[in-house]
């Protein structure tokens, strides 16, 4: 992503069962503190029990100390891809796709990316975009039938 005249890097968690993004941050610098706050949004919205698999890729910022304890911490199980494996990760890689698609990927500022972004992934993806995973119903909707069916 780019905004200006420099670049942009967004992490997002995903929740694989609901396509719901549970998780995402944006910032200039694509280090291990990026990754932490999509990961500390994902914890605070879901408080996960303990036993949750998170799989993410071998990336330095997903195998840093700091992200590795923040899961060990909150007792959520740690899957990695094997290196070289695009499959294990093609999920996320369709849902980035999707965001530069339907939203883009050059923005004026970063305060209108983070803005934009913020509009793509609460306000429409969540809740009102459909899925042919889920039936053609928003992840948020997905998420309310499962409860009431619970």
């Amino acid at each position: 992503m780019i905004a200006g005249s420099g670049k942009l890097y967004l992490a997002a968690i995903l929740d694989l069962y609901s396509r719901f993004v549970v998780g995402w941050a944006l910032s200039a610098v694509n280090d291990r503190h990026l990754t932490l706050r999509a990961l500390d949004m994902a914890l605070q919205r879901r408080c996960p029990e303990a036993g949750l698999m998170h799989h993410s890729d071998q990336g330095s910022t997903y195998a840093s100390d700091d992200y590795r304890a923040r899961l060990d911490r909150h007792q959520v199980v740690c899957s990695m891809s094997r290196r070289g494996n695009c499959h294990d990760n093609a999920v996320m890689e369709s849902w980035f796709a999707t965001v530069k698609s339907e939203e883009g990927e050059h923005f004026e500022s970063y305060a209108h990316a983070k803005q934009a972004l913020f509009d793509y992934i609460e306000v429409f993806y969540n809740q009102r975009r459909r899925h042919s995973t889920l039936g053609q119903i928003s992840p948020a909707e997905f998420e309310r039938r499962a409860a009431h069916a619970a």
